[in-house]
């Protein structure tokens, strides 16, 4: 479903990804685990157009999509919940989902998404008239997970969602992301540093090390490999 080959991608002289190499098959949670400053982050911002590999393809159905600009790409279907969620503060949450949808044009059917998020997120639904900006930080993950949805993603990338919450959001935002892939099929491409949480909810996972892969295997395999528990597991 989604390729991506040898991409290397620089910030300037810097280069922050070297070869990099993944595949994520239709349905799959697959997640990529690594220390702060591996390069992480920047192979989603690769995958969406935003830092462009400099070398390297980016395959989604077949098709080439590391040309694209990055709109181009969310209306392909490839859509990413940022690191730190970066939602519109000054905006309220109806405001924020809407915002989601900007790209759809049929009305009926973001209804019918709409509702499914509130479903998901009943807080957000209390709030849906309080600005983004006022509600706390799970809620806020809820709600840049939710706006993402809005743009009804095939694949849905997701960058660091345990981020600064509290073990019990942690613990049902994951159990969230698990529902969105089994009720809709949507495919997750999870950036996690908390590598325990997302291991075992992910069904294959890839170890990043300054910019390269180093490892790829079932994420129940990765949970038990003594390099991993070692260096990212604290075992």
């Amino acid at each position: 479903m989604l390729k991506i080959k040898n991409i290397q991608t620089f910030y300037g002289n810097i280069q922050a990804l070297k070869d990099v190499s993944i595949e994520i098959n239709e349905g799959e949670i697959v997640t990529l685990i690594g220390a702060n400053g591996a390069g992480k982050t920047t192979t989603l911002m690769s995958i969406c157009g935003i830092t462009p590999p400099r070398t390297g393809e980016i395959f989604f159905d077949g098709n080439p999509i590391h040309g694209l600009p990055a709109e181009k790409i969310v209306q392909q279907g490839i859509v990413q919940v940022p690191e730190g969620r970066r939602i519109f503060p000054d905006m309220t949450v109806f405001e924020n989902l809407e915002m989601g949808a900007f790209l759809r044009k049929n009305k009926q059917l973001v209804q019918q998404d709409l509702n499914y998020v509130m479903t998901l997120f009943p807080i957000l639904e209390k709030r849906r008239n309080q600005l983004g900006g006022t509600l706390s930080g799970g809620e806020q993950q809820m709600l840049a997970i939710s706006r993402a949805l809005m743009a009804r993603p095939r694949v849905l990338l997701l960058d660091e969602p345990s981020l600064g919450l509290a073990p019990l959001i942690i613990k049902q935002i994951f159990e969230i992301i698990r529902q969105i892939n089994k009720e809709s099929n949507t495919t997750i491409f999870l950036v996690e540093q908390n590598a325990n949480q997302a291991l075992k909810l992910a069904d294959r996972g890839y170890v990043m090390e300054n910019g390269r892969i180093t490892l790829v295997d079932a994420a129940e395999k990765l949970l038990v490999n003594d390099e991993v528990r070692k260096a990212y597991l604290g075992i």
